[in-house]
């Protein structure tokens, strides 16, 4: 595969939301933080080293036997563009991290885009799996068949008494991050979100925003995962996280019916309005966009606003973004054109989805 076949704005298969619980847990999502004996972390190592370490791990997942039967391709951030860069970004396919690591960064993609390894990150090796809604045992399973196949071919820095060694003490032992991307209006609108963060702290949790680690939740997403890497099986930590994410899918729900109850003609004049600003609105800010994009979706959830379907709000939420907004005009805009833009190719979008739908 080329590099334009994951530009495209087309959403992958783990954005899809017709699972159990999809309206409210867009993704789960796992990540094994490796790194290889002799060689310095990406923080210290040479350029020499870098070359060394990507060239390993190309060849034990392009050049290697094929034990595993899932194809990548290979993709090195050297020469890619910053727009590219950005939109993969964007499409969670790398982390922003990854992006700056233009003289060392590299990434690996399964076709389907549920697989990506990001190498010489903050480790050397970053396996990341993603599944559409709350499917953390198979995401986990996917990501352990690479891991185990990698571990055949490449020299882990291992230690018994600690685990998986990692360039961050926190990711050390075991070098797993799970996490699931949940749609959480309800409880943002009735302001509990506050307290539910507090809580997770307490269960050894931590929410972020829908970037990762050091961004803001945007569009009422949270994602949340385990904090503790160290001292608990892999097996454990996703029971933990599956068992918090169920009980927040209890509260959320919770949540929605007492908007309804307590408050049916306010919220649904507030999902109407923001679905007027979409069909209507000349600018658009991101913020704004995914706001409205958000209420959207919480009023089809509610019965509140006809149906869309999701695949239209996905692709929403997708073109949105900077990146792609540049990407799909095909030139570089500034931030006043591409509030004017997003407004255009949102508007585009709903037309043609409501078109569509009267035939």
């Amino acid at each position: 595969m080329n590099i334009e076949h994951f530009l495209k704005s087309k959403p992958p298969i783990w954005m899809r939301g017709d699972i159990d619980y999809g309206d409210i847990v867009m993704s789960t999502r796992i990540r094994l933080a490796r790194n290889l004996t002799g060689f310095r972390f990406p923080r210290a190592f040479s350029d020499e080293e870098a070359l060394q370490i990507d060239k390993m791990v190309s060849n034990a997942l392009i050049d290697g036997d094929k034990k595993f039967n899932i194809p990548f391709s290979y993709f090195s951030l050297h020469e890619m563009p910053a727009l590219q860069r950005q939109v993969l970004v964007e499409k969670h396919l790398i982390s922003p991290q990854l992006a700056n690591k233009t003289k060392s960064g590299s990434i690996l993609v399964s076709e389907d885009e549920t697989i990506s390894i990001m190498v010489n990150e903050e480790d050397h090796i970053r396996i990341q799996c993603l599944q559409p809604g709350l499917q953390l045992d198979k995401a986990y399973q996917i990501a352990d068949e690479v891991d185990r196949l990698l571990e055949d071919k490449l020299p882990y820095a291992f230690d018994e008494s600690f685990g998986y060694l990692t360039c961050c003490p926190t990711n050390t032992g075991t070098g797993l991050r799970a996490s699931v991307m949940m749609h959480l209006p309800a409880l943002t609108v009735t302001n509990q979100m506050g307290s539910l963060i507090n809580t997770m702290a307490r269960l050894g949790m931590v929410v972020r925003g829908i970037y990762g680690e050091g961004t803001e939740a945007v569009g009422n997403y949270y994602q949340i995962s385990n904090q503790i890497t160290l001292g608990k099986p892999e097996e454990d930590i996703i029971l933990d996280l599956q068992s918090v994410a169920e009980q927040i899918i209890q509260k959320e729900i919770g949540a929605r019916r007492a908007l309804l109850e307590h408050a049916s003609i306010a919220v649904s004049d507030r999902l109407n309005r923001s679905l007027g600003v979409l069909k209507y609105a000349r600018i658009l800010s991101s913020e704004e966009a995914a706001n409205c994009l958000s209420n959207v979706r919480l009023g089809i959830d509610l019965g509140l606003i006809p149906t869309i379907p999701d695949r239209v709000l996905n692709e929403c939420m997708l073109i949105m973004q900077p990146g792609f907004l540049q990407q799909h005009a095909g030139t570089t805009l500034q931030p006043n054109e591409r509030d004017v833009y997003r407004a255009s190719i949102i508007r585009e979008q709903l037309q043609f989805n409501n078109s569509d739908s009267k035939q």
